[in-house]
């Protein structure tokens, strides 16, 4: 029945689903349009007008797509914890002032990379993608601390760097993109506030920047639980644009209150900026996602072709 499988192609393209959760979905699907076909082969119907009629009948690829992500997409209390767990550990880090403890630093560092293999070789569900943002954003960090470097050797060392850090960053966005671009977003969340608190605090001093860590700690603390709770939300939240809309508006909310705790020089035109990578992290993904498809589907049809 071509009629069949070109609507289960199309509905294998618009489901953004756990691979288990979504070969059942597709086979439920299925098994419901080949009983209603075999229903209207049996009313009179011929068997290719019965398989076209069955998959009108049933709705829209993309609409059927949307009702199942609402329906299975909702995760656990459980697994909204996990994945709010690392900006609770950061939080909880700055809370308490155990940043001045290395035995701590390494402990975290240590569970987050365990908990990203782990992830990773699993299945890459949806609570991998805010530990995967621990493992990118010191690559971000770190490219930030060479404006501080004096003179010229800013320029070498960012020459140098910055291949490096696209060589990281960009096959493991473009990885996350192909599984569902909202969680490229939910990965990158962490960079921004990063960034913000890099710029809110006077780096270039290292005296003046720990009694500033000491000063600022209830703040830095209190933005990534919110963070913590941004990712909470997005996992319990049923609906895509709700998704989007939780990130972006507590997003938002965390980098005002990094610009109200810190002391930095950079003014409104900076913060507007960092507003503005926000945006670019959250929303452009799903511009990405559209390229990448479009590149993935080339060599198909050049295959296709061929064997023709």
């Amino acid at each position: 029945m071509p009629a069949k499988s070109s609507y289960t192609d199309s509905l294998k393209d618009c489901l953004r689903l756990e691979p288990t959760i979504e070969s059942d979905v597709v086979r439920e699907l299925n098994t419901h349009l080949e009983d209603k076909s075999r229903e209207l082969i049996e009313s009179g119907l011929s068997e290719e007008e019965a398989s076209i009629t069955a998959a009108n009948l049933l709705g829209s690829p993309r609409v059927v797509a949307r009702q199942m992500y609402e329906v299975y997409n909702q995760g656990s209390w459980r697994q909204a914890l996990f994945a709010a767990l690392p900006h609770l550990l950061i939080a909880a880090l700055f809370a308490l002032h155990f940043w001045k403890d290395t035995i701590w630093l390494i402990g975290i560092i240590i569970a987050v990379v365990c908990a990203v293999i782990y992830g990773w070789c699993h299945g890459k569900p949806a609570w991998l993608f805010p530990w995967l943002g621990y493992c990118l954003t010191p690559v971000i960090a770190i490219g930030t601390l060479l404006i501080y470097l004096p003179g010229s050797w800013t320029w070498f060392a960012a020459i140098a760097y910055i291949p490096l850090a696209l060589l990281v960053i960009v096959p493991v966005t473009k990885k996350t993109i192909r599984k569902d671009w909202i969680f490229a977003s939910l990965m990158l969340l962490p960079i921004p506030i990063v960034l913000g608190w890099m710029l809110a605090l006077e780096l270039d001093d290292t005296l003046i920047w720990y009694k500033q860590l000491q000063e600022f700690a209830s703040q830095i603390a209190l933005s990534f639980a919110v963070l913590a709770l941004t990712v909470a939300t997005f996992i319990r939240i049923r609906q895509r644009w709700a998704k989007v809309g939780a990130l972006l508006t507590l997003e938002t909310l965390i980098l005002v209150i990094v610009a109200l705790g810190g002391n930095s020089a950079i003014g409104f035109g900076g913060w507007l900026l960092l507003v503005l990578l926000s945006l670019i992290l959250v929303l452009g993904p799903a511009l990405l996602e559209r390229k990448i498809k479009t590149s993935d589907q080339k060599p198909l049809k050049l295959h296709n072709k061929s064997a023709r």
